[in-house]
């Protein structure tokens, strides 16, 4: 039973200064595993003290332990804490076990189900933001820049002014000088995040840019300087963390922004569909 079920079972057990603090808690989950504890103490007009106590009566030493089940129990918290080695070491020997390959799939199912719980609802609102830009900049670097590839390229089947920070060349500084005001960064990343890309957020927030984060946990660097939020899960019975969910994720965007955008959308993708069969790029029928 996750950390939010067991408030909801043991709130009426709870003296009220501590239904005071669970209530919060229930009501707004995401400020908690965001916010200081200072803070969160504001917010639920209790002193930090009475937060411990709570923390404690449910069960955790203190109010970080608490704060991290939250997240956990909110499906995305980041399993990169574990080495790499470590895990890929735990598959050795496995190769001929019948259950390896359906826990794989078993997990995908399961982080798609949680990334639609968590960001169906919010596509709407980010495609909103992106609709407002003057220019969109995406950035995801190692295994977060094949997300960003795609959302590119086909977001530019009929979005002219969209752009891929990948600093080919070592030409990146120069790619985020043309961040402006006005502008949107798409930032994705899971943890351990990349320092490129934080940074990139940082520069973005400094010069008026939006920042819109596909991350994987609202505690994420991304998330906590982004004007908005879309998660994603990414645990893996594998050695490595998974990118499929994200991977859904950037193309639900696309369906919503395509979705919204109009005729003048559909012309320019059938116009850039009609180029690309035009000029040869894929391999065309036999004809008998």
């Amino acid at each position: 039973m996750g950390v939010i079920d067991q408030l909801r079972d043991r709130f009426a057990s709870l003296s009220p200064s501590l239904q005071q603090v669970a209530r919060y808690v229930l009501d707004h989950p995401n400020d908690v595993v965001t916010q200081s504890m200072r803070t969160v103490g504001q917010h639920a007009q209790v002193p930090p003290t009475t937060l411990v106590r709570f923390a404690q009566t449910c069960g955790f030493e203190g109010w970080n332990p608490f704060k991290q089940a939250l997240t956990a129990d909110m499906g995305l918290a980041s399993e990169a804490g574990n080495q790499y080695g470590e895990r890929a070491r735990s598959l050795l020997g496995r190769a001929r076990d019948k259950q390896l390959t359906a826990e794989m799939f078993a997990m995908q199912r399961s982080n798609l189900d949680l990334t639609e719980q968590h960001s169906a609802a919010r596509l709407v609102t980010a495609a909103k933001l992106l609709e407002k830009a003057g220019q969109v900049h995406v950035m995801g670097m190692r295994a977060c820049f094949p997300v960003a590839f795609s959302l590119v390229y086909v977001y530019r089947l009929f979005r002219r002014s969209v752009h891929l920070l990948e600093g080919m060349g070592g030409v990146r500084e120069m790619q985020l000088r043309a961040i402006d005001q006005g502008d949107v960064l798409v930032a994705i990343s899971f943890a351990p995040y990349s320092q490129e890309t934080v940074h990139a957020v940082e520069l973005a927030r400094a010069r008026g840019c939006k920042v819109l984060a596909l991350t994987d946990s609202l505690a994420s660097p991304l998330s906590l300087a982004a004007d908005e939020t879309l998660l994603f899960a990414v645990n893996s019975p594998s050695f490595f963390p998974s990118v499929t969910a994200a991977q859904a994720l950037s193309e639900s965007l696309l369906e919503v922004l395509v979705s919204r955008a109009g005729p003048q959308a559909v012309a320019r993708i059938e116009s850039a569909e009609g180029e690309l069969h035009d000029s040869g790029v894929y391999v065309q029928p036999v004809r008998k």
